[in-house]
């Protein structure tokens, strides 16, 4: 039962669930963290049913949790890819797609960057170490022998995703700000001096400046980000802290 709600959450965990992650490393720390955590949570386990079928439907409440688990935290990593799309948008790179090794599906440079950068904020700051705590404090939060709470799960993944989408509009906040003025004074240029073209002026212009931008807030970003991200994995792991 532990492997099985442990299991789901490696499966949708940052970092560890990427799909570049042999399936094998994954299942092994699984079975790692089982052992290492048996003695700790064994007394929130309930005893084994007497059936067959009783232990099977345990084993799919188990796996159901952890994959709950890991998608709520992975879900928050979106705030990343959102902030990305949006700087590509303004900066006029939106078409620049490529393979992002998180995803099953191509995005745009500056989302993959993003993305990748999270995961490594991450571990570079042992947040990943909450995750094991929050796997602790999950069996306090969500014993076994408790009835399963969905309708609490599918409100704090609403919030999440809310949360995630608003954090990563605030993320691109800079060249957000920087974009309207200068789409502003590009149409005032254009106004002003119609015979000149402004487009071909303005594209790289927006490009080199849009980027200086996101470079110089890269850092406010980073540190925002896991400063939020840290707040979530803390829910999981305050009751194993208290």
């Amino acid at each position: 039962m532990i492997f099985a709600r442990l299991g789901a959450v490696l499966l949708m965990l940052p970092g560890v669930g990427e799909s570049y992650v042999p399936p094998r490393i994954r299942l092994s720390l699984a079975l790692v963290m089982s052992l290492a955590l048996w003695p700790v949570v064994s007394g929130s386990l309930p005893g084994l049913p007497a059936t067959l079928g009783g232990m099977a439907g345990w084993i799919i409440r188990e796996v159901l949790v952890g994959i709950a688990i890991g998608a709520l935290l992975r879900m928050f990593l979106t705030a990343l890819a959102t902030a990305g799309e949006v700087v590509a948008l303004q900066t006029t790179l939106a078409f620049a797609q490529t393979a992002n090794p998180t995803q099953a599906a191509p995005g745009s440079t500056i989302s993959a960057f993003l993305m990748i950068l999270g995961i490594t904020l991450i571990f570079a700051t042992n947040t990943h170490h909450l995750f094991i705590a929050g796997l602790v404090g999950s069996y306090e939060l969500i014993a076994p022998a408790r009835p399963l709470v969905t309708g609490d799960f599918a409100s704090m993944a609403v919030r999440t995703v809310g949360d995630a989408f608003m954090l990563g509009i605030q993320l691109s906040a800079p060249v957000l700000v920087f974009a309207i003025i200068f789409n502003l004074a590009s149409g005032l240029v254009g106004r002003v001096m119609p015979a000149f073209q402004v487009y071909f002026a303005a594209a790289p212009l927006s490009i080199i400046l849009g980027l200086s931008v996101f470079a110089l807030s890269l850092g406010v970003m980073g540190t925002v980000f896991i400063d939020r991200y840290r707040d979530l994995a803390r829910i999981f792991a305050g009751s194993a802290g208290g």
